[in-house]
């Protein structure tokens, strides 16, 4: 048995706007804005654009947002499996909000950095903007290091109550840990390689396509 539509779509739609919103974030930033270790560079494709990174800024904001959003549906939909994991995962998901809205108002100054840079170049400009860049690094870890433990509860949640497939739901679960362990090793400064993440990029978007089409299920199958 199926919710109605209705219901479906809104759930399904945010895991569709944090997948579209996140994969946006990251396009703008590491393709359209950031040379991957060269600061002057980025500072100067950021005087060239400045637009873009609002842009960026505006985006991770609806990510957010999003993010919020997403855990409130979820929390009311899993809680009667499990309302104390169902509640850490929502306020794991809350924090990292806060963490994405603060790690992104970290930018800001890159505008008149940027713009201060391309008139006048100096190695002050650059040392502030390295920590710019810095802060915004080490604040997307942070918002990482939260997401994982708390995607895990609620993808624990959804294999357990059968709303979704349970194949669609283990996706999720055992794709997010090797995400998870490798946060935790970065933040040790031991880096792996970005192909650990692969797998669960498209998962975002295939649950949330697969609620908005057939539905979650109100009943075990």
């Amino acid at each position: 048995m199926n919710t109605p539509q209705p219901v479906s779509r809104i759930l399904g739609f945010a895991f569709l706007l944090q997948f579209f919103t996140s994969l946006a974030g990251e396009i703008i930033l590491k393709m359209g804005l950031v040379v991957p270790g060269d600061t002057a560079a980025t500072l100067l494709r950021i005087a060239a654009r400045p637009w873009l990174l609002r842009v960026n800024i505006l985006d991770e904001m609806i990510t957010a947002a999003g993010v919020i959003w997403l855990a409130v549906l979820l929390y009311e939909a899993l809680r009667a499996h499990g309302r104390v994991f169902a509640l850490t995962a929502f306020a794991l998901y809350f924090l990292e909000a806060v963490l994405t809205a603060v790690t992104r108002l970290a930018a800001f100054p890159l505008l008149a950095l940027s713009s201060q840079f391309a008139a006048t170049p100096s190695a002050s400009l650059l040392a502030e903007a390295d920590r710019a860049l810095a802060s915004m690094n080490f604040g997307f870890t942070l918002l990482m290091l939260v997401f994982c433990p708390g995607a895990i509860l609620f993808y624990w949640l959804l294999f357990k109550s059968r709303l979704v497939p349970p194949a669609l739901s283990l996706w999720g679960f055992i794709t997010v840990i090797p995400v998870f362990f490798a946060i935790v090793l970065s933040v040790l400064g031991i880096n792996l390689s970005f192909y650990i993440v692969v797998p669960y990029i498209p998962f975002e978007f295939a649950i949330g396509l697969w609620i908005l089409i057939k539905g979650v299920r109100t009943t075990p199958a």
